[in-house]
């Protein structure tokens, strides 16, 4: 089967509120979408597509994986904001994503610091439980941070939905706090993650 431009299309322009037949608002009632979820992946189970010609087998599947990706996407909070941000064509990933944030530039240097410091005490055989502790509660203290970030990731996702029919300058102006408080929680995020690699 040979790949022809075309073919790529739908997939792209798949949206995944549109599968669930939801409009483009970041709360959702889990237990609907997971019900709906279900009858849906129920009528594209291969089962039903047993004696079916080979090309409508295969939509079913396309359909099927579609339906898990929306899913799986929908269902996190924070995979929701990403993806809303995405389709609106305001999603700048990387743009800021390794600037520290301006409040955070102190903690940040002195967790480096005491990264290097610990990365260089493994190295020579030195005492790491000091550094290891000191680590632990940076760590505690960012993870804190990281459940901040989420309630105001929160808050603006019901900012978001209230300006839904509103002003397209307000939406704007919310797309914008969503993408800076994700680009935040990215950041923080893996400096949490290197800060574990080095503890194990």
């Amino acid at each position: 089967m040979s790949a022809s431009p075309t073919s790529t299309t739908p997939t792209k322009a798949v949206d995944y509120f549109v599968i669930f037949g939801l409009p483009r608002k970041l709360w959702i009632e889990m237990s609907a979408l997971e019900q709906k979820f279900l009858q849906m992946s129920w009528k594209l189970h291969p089962d039903n597509f047993v004696n079916a010609p080979e090309q409508e087998r295969e939509l079913s599947l396309k359909r099927s994986s579609e339906l898990n990706d929306a899913y799986r996407t929908l269902r996190d909070p924070v995979g929701r904001v990403e993806y809303l941000l995405g389709i609106e064509g305001a999603r700048k990933e990387g743009e800021h994503k390794q600037q520290a944030p301006p409040e955070l530039l102190e903690e940040v240097f002195e967790l480096n610091e005491s990264l290097d410091e610990l990365r260089e005490a493994k190295a020579s055989g030195g005492d790491l439980v000091a550094l290891k502790s000191r680590l632990e509660s940076a760590e505690k203290g960012f993870q804190e941070k990281l459940v901040g970030l989420d309630a105001q990731l929160q808050t603006a996702a019901r900012e978001w939905d209230a300006a839904l029919q509103g002003e397209a300058a307000t939406r704007k102006q919310v797309m914008a706090k969503l993408n800076d408080l994700l680009n935040r929680r990215s950041y923080i995020r893996n400096l949490v993650v290197n800060v574990q690699k080095e503890l194990l």
